[in-house]
């Protein structure tokens, strides 16, 4: 199977400099939190496979928008100086696994290694450097990159000119979050069907097509309007007419129109747009023509059983084929194999997921509810058992930081059941700072600080929990912390301090009652005491 194992991106975009990314065979799961670059990786991949950048071939439309804003402005600044820069270059270079393509192999990439792959190359054109001279001499009209001395220099690493047709690694782009037309028909659709239909077909198509045209033209109604037309053209002796596009030898490639039960295909919805693309990029006959499926945020548009649906048709039908995806969905991520995840931040790689032990991934492939990718997405993340304890934290948080939610200050708490230690082992792979706020359960020895000794020399994992035993739950810890006050305590849980006038009897009501309770402590314009070890949780985000 054809597969990549690198791509480079220099100063396209958001990345500046150099940025490189290995890939994995079969899926690859791209996350990150917005603007983190994950779909200019996708478009960067498939511009240097195709050629194409949103459905069209760049060669034709370049601009100075495809560059790193950065780059751009300290070219620009550089010219009013002594020190001028060489005008910037955009390269994405993407590496071929193994030595299946011998005519691709050579040194000619930024780093000089005999691999196989391809180079695409926005680069300044050197026949325009007397052009470029005069114009620089003048930099009060220079305000962008000067594009039109530009070039595409498209070669594989053994420095050999390319073509899309030339590449033996297919890219295909689904994007569900946006659509894309040609001429009013989706272009990824058509492109795929075309590509999938034999030679004798697409005669059959293209004959079928002249037809048309022909029955067109011979369309009394049409004869007549171009008669009218003619006379009023009155252009010297020839005829003036309306017809049928056949200009080129393709043409109903841009005409024809891909329609699913009569609706045009751009008029369905997107999620289902989205299910048959993959269905038909992942079912092609040209497999090696087609062997790398970049899907965008496919959780876009699709319901929880699209969703599913979604994720068992790229199981069961992968073979053979290489995938990256970008998702923020936890459920897409679980499904798809956490160790196939790739975390990125602040346009930088940060973390693989591959050391993830296969107990771990299988939890949570089977357990997908989970929001694993929230803990990774975050600054900083607080995980506790449960939701009772959820509100409880993040009201004392409120308390301290003016009304602010954890949310507001990228700090999240999380409710992770009695998962702590599947959540712990992906914390440490990816060295978020984690805290974990859990009761002691009546024996702190054995259930805290035997549980979390691999933890206590980390400088990013936190334990936070009470040592007493005799306040096991978090219930009791709440009691104790307001026993100065109880009739206050009782009046925010709206209860009777006279039927509840123990610290025993108030804590078993809040046992019996803990999503009513937290959320009356919520939502108070009381506040309470809290129990030391969630004092000092909220002082570890506030650090």
């Amino acid at each position: 199977m054809a597969e990549i194992e690198q791509i480079n991106i220099h100063n396209y975009k958001c990345y500046k400099g150099k940025f490189t990314l290995h890939l994995k065979e079969g899926v690859n799961i791209i996350v990150g939190n917005n603007e983190s670059g994950k779909s200019t990786i996708l478009e960067a991949v498939h511009l240097a496979l195709t050629g194409l950048l949103n459905g069209r071939y760049l060669k034709n439309e370049l601009s100075q928008y495809i560059f790193n804003k950065e780059v751009e402005t300290e070219f620009l600044e550089s010219l009013e100086t002594e020190n001028r820069q060489q005008l910037p270059h955009v390269l994405i270079e993407v590496f071929f696994k193994g030595d299946e393509f011998p005519e691709f192999e050579g040194d000619g990439n930024s780093e000089k290694k005999k691999k196989s792959g391809v180079s695409f190359k926005v680069e300044f054109d050197s026949q325009f450097q007397e052009d470029y001279a005069e114009l620089v001499t003048q930099t009060s009209k220079v305000t962008t990159i000067p594009i039109e001395f530009y070039k595409i220099t498209w070669t594989s690493f053994a420095r050999e000119s390319l073509t899309m047709q030339n590449i033996p690694i297919k890219s295909v782009l689904i994007d569900s979050s946006s659509t894309r037309f040609q001429n009013g028909s989706d272009v990824y659709i058509s492109k795929i069907i075309k590509d999938d239909l034999v030679v004798k077909e697409i005669v059959d198509l293209s004959q079928a097509y002249r037809k048309l045209k022909e029955s067109f033209m011979a369309d009394k109604s049409v004869e007549a309007i171009n008669k009218k037309i003619t006379e009023k053209a009155a252009i010297s002796t020839k005829t003036v007419s309306i017809s049928v596009d056949l200009s080129s030898r393709n043409s109903w490639e841009t005409s024809l129109m891909t329609y699913l039960e009569g609706i045009p295909f751009h008029q369905i919805g997107k999620g289902e747009q989205c299910l048959i693309k993959t269905n038909i990029a992942l079912a092609h006959k040209k497999a090696k023509e087609s062997n790398l499926i970049l899907f965008e945020e496919p959780e876009n548009h699709l319901s929880f059983t699209k969703l599913n649906q979604f994720i068992k048709t790229v199981t069961e039908k992968c073979e053979g084929k290489q995938m990256i995806i970008t998702t923020h969905s936890s459920f897409v991520a679980n499904k798809l194999n956490l160790r196939k995840l790739i975390l990125l931040s602040n346009k930088k790689h940060k973390a693989y997921l591959t050391d993830l032990s296969k107990e771990t991934y299988d939890f949570f492939e089977k357990l997908s509810g989970y929001e694993t990718l929230r803990m990774l997405l975050c600054k900083k993340a607080i995980l506790v058992e449960g939701p009772s304890d959820e509100l409880i934290v993040q009201r004392a948080f409120m308390d301290k930081n003016s009304k602010l939610l954890p949310i507001e200050k990228e700090i999240d708490v999380i409710s992770v059941g009695l998962t702590f230690k599947r959540f712990l082992e992906i914390a440490v792979i990816i060295h978020n700072e984690v805290a974990v706020l859990t009761d002691n359960d009546g024996d702190y020895k054995a259930k805290i600080a035997k549980k979390y000794k691999d933890y206590s020399n980390n400088n990013t994992i936190k334990i936070f929990a009470d040592d007493r035993n005799t306040l096991n739950t978090l219930e009791p810890q709440l009691v104790d912390a307001n026993k100065d006050n109880l009739k206050h305590l009782c009046n925010i849980l709206q209860i009777n301090s006279d039927e509840f006038d123990t610290e025993l009897k108030i804590s078993d009501y809040m046992k019996e009652h803990k999503t009513s309770y937290s959320l009356k402590i919520f939502n108070s314009e009381e506040t309470i005491n809290y129990p030391k070890y969630i004092n000092d949780v909220v002082e570890w985000c506030n650090e």
